[in-house]
């Protein structure tokens, strides 16, 4: 299977190399392109399933889009990393894949730098510390009260393993000096569930699943994590203005395809994406689920990489979190 990859890796170069750069305007998918979402459901599903029809339209191949979930979306990551590049194969990534499991695991299956190829960081959002209502807490401080008062007899939910919920929440049971039980899961739509039926009792989410619940009452909103509040919830004060000073933590998702995908491709993908990242019914539906669109180049995508990899690495050495709690 590597030397076929390394074949079709060759004779893809090989072909682009002769095409020149007009083949960056011109290159369509020979087949279907999978989009591999590695969490079941939340804000990376939407972002993916939000530009498969206009990807499918711009290149008359069918776009599918894949949940594989699992090990902190390692398990949907490492199926792109060892894809063919050859465009037909895309990861829509997240923090935890990409910039955190490299430090949090033992040993990967890929090296999210080298095995990955960045086209565009897509979005970016602040988080919101969500408590189901049962907890008799109603800012960050009786929290924290409540918590040393009852060390261990609070769970808390993320959407994965070495997600910026996880991290974020390790990061800020370090800052105060409380001891909650870490519960993952595989995707905020289950994650949301145990907080509302109270089986996990708080949890940092992004808005977009946040704001429907804080509306109806079905959960009280803390914090956020950003450095100024945020504009939907401009009561709910930041977690520095809580007394935490420089806590800041920003959940962000991002396209990527498979290391040595020829640069053509992933010009044509990076054009496509940030037009579709610009279309108003795609940006008003992720303003409308609290996203900042960035839709940066590849360069500057795989940069933020480089920047992020060390500054959760140091989290995770500092508090101690582990793959398997």
């Amino acid at each position: 299977m590597e030397r076929l990859r390394a074949l079709a890796r060759a004779l893809i170069l090989v072909t682009l190399a002769l095409s020149g750069s007009a083949l960056a305007q011109d290159w369509r998918p020979p087949g279907p392109v999978r989009l591999i979402v590695p969490v079941v459901g939340g804000t990376v599903d939407v972002l993916a399933r939000l530009a498969a029809p206009h990807l499918q339209e711009a290149f008359g191949q069918p776009v599918i889009v894949e949940n594989k979930g699992g090990a902190g979306g390692t398990i949907g990551t490492d199926i792109v990393a060892k894809a063919a590049p050859d465009g037909q194969t895309l990861l829509v990534g997240y923090t935890a894949p990409i910039t955190v499991n490299v430090t949090l695991f033992d040993k990967l299956p890929y090296d999210p730098q080298k095995d990955l190829a960045p086209i565009t960081l897509a979005v970016t959002t602040q988080q919101l510390l969500a408590v189901n209502p049962s907890v008799p807490a109603n800012s960050l401080e009786e929290l924290v009260r409540y918590a040393k008062e009852h060390p261990g007899q609070l769970n808390y939910g993320s959407i994965s393993i070495g997600s910026a919920s996880h991290l974020t929440m390790e990061m800020f049971k370090s800052a105060a000096g409380i001891n909650l039980v870490h519960v993952p899961y595989k995707g905020s739509a289950p994650a949301v569930a145990d907080l509302l039926a109270g089986n996990v009792q708080a949890a940092f989410l992004v808005p977009g699943n946040v704001l429907p619940l804080l509306k109806a009452g079905k959960v009280k909103v803390l914090a956020s994590t950003g450095k100024k509040r945020f504009a939907a919830t401009p009561e709910t004060p930041t977690i520095i203005e809580s007394g935490f000073r420089d806590f800041e933590a920003v959940a962000w998702i991002g396209f990527l395809a498979p290391g040595g995908t020829p640069q053509p491709i992933i010009e044509r993908y990076h054009r496509e994406l940030v037009r579709i990242l610009n279309i108003p019914e795609v940006r008003q539906r992720l303003t409308d689920i609290q996203f900042e669109i960035v839709a940066s180049t590849p360069q500057e995508f795989a940069e933020y990489i480089r920047w992020e990899t060390p500054r959760w690495a140091k989290v995770i050495r500092e508090t101690g979190a582990k793959a398997s709690q």
